[in-house]
């Protein structure tokens, strides 16, 4: 597993975003980009910021546009539930 944490992956978002503070309910994260908003699974030239909402589990790019929704991202699922 390659540990450059700018490589777009589960585990390296997870890091980042451990070692992140929370601003303005965002985590700021940097990923190698494959084009402008799209983060890569390997090495390029550049890199962008990123930002994940841990409410609701969005990650957008640096214009705030939707890259990923996925509720593995939301840190307060299931929070709010009624248990039987």
């Amino acid at each position: 597993m390659d540990d450059d944490l700018f490589i777009f992956s589960h585990d390296h978002l997870m890091q980042q975003v451990a070692d992140s503070l929370l601003e303005l309910g965002y985590h700021k994260v940097r990923f190698y980009i494959e084009a402008p908003g799209i983060p890569s699974k390997h090495k390029t030239e550049h890199i962008e910021d990123f930002y994940l909402s841990p409410s609701g589990g969005t990650l957008r790019d640096s214009s705030m546009n939707i890259v990923i929704y996925s509720a593995k991202y939301d840190k307060y699922k299931g929070y709010g539930k009624m248990s039987n």
